[in-house]
């Protein structure tokens, strides 16, 4: 049985999903590949692992973690092979859980490139491959796939929205160099201005286009 519950976040509301107590999903709203409520969904906001994941996040977004420790399994039962319940996914590969492994293993305040990723999962070809498996990850933030950029730096993509990728990247980068900070501080106030300060932080700190 999947066990649901929703978070507040400084970037926004998120939706984490549950099973046998380790975490298979977490979202933010209305993100691309969000999943629909499905059958067998249950919310239950005492389940576990939520009350250690809303301690770790809130350390998270005030700069005082870097790693978290929680039981991950991206997809849960819905992989690999079955189809992910409530959204379009065919279910995952046995690729796209090396990805998501490969991701998992970037280090705060750091970046790899998705032709770097694929090579590390035996396919040095299938960097689009790799891309749209990023794009897939099940887990925002715990799987950090907002650290996987284009070979260029080129940020290219993220399924929660560039503005919460260039938040992310300037704040680890911030917290990696020593700077005690929390994420508040790289928040776009206005998200329809392209010249947002946090953008443009972001971009300068990280000499990303």
């Amino acid at each position: 049985m999947i066990k649901t519950t929703y978070f507040e976040t400084p970037l926004g509301r998120m939706l984490a999903a549950a099973e046998d107590n380790a975490l298979t999903g977490l979202w933010f709203i209305g993100q691309r590949y969000y999943p629909r409520a499905a059958d067998g969904w249950v919310e239950d906001d005492g389940a576990q692992p939520f009350a250690a994941l809303r301690t770790q996040l809130d350390e998270y977004f005030a700069g005082t973690r870097r790693e978290f420790d929680l039981p991950l399994n991206p997809g849960g039962s819905h992989a690999p092979g079955s189809r992910l319940r409530g959204n379009d996914s065919r279910g995952s590969t046995p690729f796209q859980r090396a990805v998501w492994s490969a991701i998992g293993a970037v280090p705060f305040g750091n970046t790899t490139s998705y032709a770097a990723l694929a090579m590390q999962c035996g396919r040095p070809m299938a960097a689009r491959a790799s891309g749209a498996a990023t794009g897939r990850n099940p887990i925002s933030l715990l799987v950090p796939c907002h650290r996987i950029v284009g070979s260029s730096g080129a940020l290219t993509g993220y399924a929660g929205g560039l503005d919460r990728k260039r938040a992310l990247l300037a704040f680890e980068h911030a917290v990696a160099a020593g700077e005690r900070c929390s994420i508040a501080r790289f928040v776009p106030t206005d998200t329809a201005a392209t010249s947002s300060p946090a953008r443009t932080a972001a971009q300068s700190e990280l000499a990303l286009r």
